[in-house]
């Protein structure tokens, strides 16, 4: 299928990765899309749903892979492509891209470039080559060590990403590794904790529960809790307008944690102060996906919010050199 003249108000995205993730964007770029638009899906299988739906949709196709891409028509109008592969896929679709000069949206764990979360740090590296979306528990959680950061010093942070076995497939299952390599590191690189670990659990419940995060900071034992629980509650508020089902389970708790009787967390020390936890609930938007796969709508709309600013940044500057 060819490809349609591009916009020049919006910009032209690849969506690589034709399975749960990349079908799902490519649904809210169709429906949400302000900044951009889908160029092409790209998959290699050719059976794929999401290679089937991408050509009901009227948007071009291939089954051939990153090479496939490169050979569409209208491949050289491609600005912006999202990678919702594999971290180890990721290596190569990147190489060829950055030869292109395309900025890649990285929705695997495989971290070539700067961790970026939305609410957090996205106007940083709006001109870097390549974006990593860190993962659906960074997603979901680094906005929250980032909002008691900003308060008090945060020592140690610990967060635990539990979802739906069946919304685990099988990308999800192959990285779990990078998984938490990724997002621990995350949680000290953009949350701004000391040291950070990251737990995800694959619940087997049925019917599938919603993916629910919890989050635990240690911070100084004189923090005020109320400074702490009120940019809590705004970055919740700043995450919900991009990820409209991202919600508070229940009220920040807190816990004072004596020096007479101190964790010990190994590999780190004993540590002492006010205890932040913090319980989330992600429920899914159910575009494509049910709505208790939370997980992936959160890592979607992530993707989205950021390859929208994105491309308002790209289209500006050219409007700008244009002038």
């Amino acid at each position: 299928m060819s490809m349609s003249k591009p916009s020049r108000t919006r910009l032209r995205a690849a969506i690589i990765g034709s399975g749960n993730i990349g079908t799902d964007l490519m649904i809210k770029i169709l429906r949400h899309g302000q900044h951009l638009e889908v160029g092409a899906m790209v998959g290699i299988d050719a059976a794929s749903d999401g290679l089937a739906r991408a050509q009901r949709l009227g948007v071009p196709t291939t089954h051939e892979g990153i090479e496939g891409l490169l050979g569409m028509p209208g491949f050289a109008d491609i600005r912006v492509a999202f990678d919702a592969t594999s971290a180890g896929a990721h290596m190569h679709h990147n190489a060829v891209l950055q030869k292109h000069g395309i900025q890649v949206i990285d929705l695997t764990p495989a971290a070539i470039g700067p961790y970026v979360v939305p609410v957090v740090n996205l106007d940083a590296h709006l001109d870097a080559p390549n974006l990593n979306m860190v993962t659906c528990g960074g997603q979901a959680t680094i906005p929250i060590v980032r909002a008691v950061s900003q308060v008090a010093p945060v020592s140690y942070a610990e967060i635990v990403a539990s979802i739906a076995s069946r919304s685990a497939g099988p990308g999800t299952r192959a990285n779990i590794d990078e998984f938490t390599e990724t997002t621990s590191n995350a949680i000290v690189q953009v949350g701004g904790a000391a040291h950070g670990k990251a737990i995800i659990v694959l619940n087997p419940a049925e019917p599938p529960l919603l993916m629910r995060d919890t989050v635990f900071c240690l911070t100084a034992a004189d923090a005020g809790q109320d400074a702490i629980r009120a940019s809590v509650e705004r970055m919740v508020a700043q995450v919900a307008a991009y990820v409209p089902g991202y919600r508070l389970k229940q009220h920040v708790q807190f816990e004072r944690i004596d020096p007479a009787c101190p964790l010990t967390l190994p590999g780190i020390g004993r540590l002492a102060g006010l205890k932040v936890s913090v319980f989330l609930e992600v429920e899914g938007a159910a575009h494509y996906l049910p709505a208790y796969a939370g997980n992936l709508d959160i890592m979607t709309s992530a993707a989205l919010a950021a390859a929208e600013r994105v491309a308002r940044h790209k289209l500006a500057r050219a409007q700008g050199a244009t002038q």
